[in-house]
């Protein structure tokens, strides 16, 4: 049985799934509550960007992380 632990918040995820409980996400493995969370802190950045860029997009991903990884979970950032 493998053992997994989300990068963010360090906590156990009980039978992972790949896609269902855990998600891989720019090297990182994220539970299914900070996938969420990730999700939510980048929504309103992402819709406001014109013309959209996915560079731009997956630095936008690999710093949210980094931030939420130093303070163990992820914030969303304030909304409109």
């Amino acid at each position: 049985m493998k053992q997994l632990f989300c990068d963010v918040c360090r906590r156990e995820v009980a039978d992972p799934v790949p896609g269902r409980s855990f998600f891989f996400q720019a090297q990182y493995d994220l539970c299914e509550d900070c996938r969420d969370d990730l999700e939510k802190a980048m929504k309103y950045t992402v819709r406001t960007k014109r013309p959209f860029d996915s560079g731009w997009y997956d630095s936008l991903v690999l710093d949210t992380i980094k931030a939420g990884i130093a303070r163990k979970k992820i914030e969303a950032k304030a909304s409109r």
